[in-house]
């Protein structure tokens, strides 16, 4: 996995913590939060919490499907980026006219 595919993987599982992280218990929230918040290693976490690598990789494995099932389930953050994206579009445009205006607030409305 490149660098490039990690920063990806960690900011996508910081969104969905962000979204659903009060639906995992607190014992979840702490791997995960250790693991992509706080960039330690498997090691150290098990180091700090007194319990193998292998059990450390396997909480945070079954904490971030947790996490994507409730996306799948309930697609907040796909809606969140969704919404972004049109908003940005509305910027960047520079005359916007007034029906394609209304076409972009009832598309966000929409979502």
């Amino acid at each position: 996995m490149t660098s490039e595919d990690r920063l990806e993987k960690t900011t996508h599982v910081l969104s969905l913590l962000d979204l659903y992280g009060d639906l995992l218990t607190a014992k979840q929230q702490d791997y995960l939060n250790f693991y992509y918040q706080d960039d330690l290693s498997l090691s150290e976490i098990a180091e700090e919490l007194g319990v193998s690598r292998n059990a450390v990789f396997d909480q945070i494995r079954r904490a971030t499907r947790i996490l994507e099932d409730y996306e799948e389930k309930l697609h907040l953050l796909k809606k969140h980026q969704e919404r972004l994206a049109l908003i940005d579009q509305i910027e960047t445009e520079e005359q916007i006219e007034h029906d394609t205006l209304e076409d972009y607030l009832q598309r966000l409305k929409e979502i």
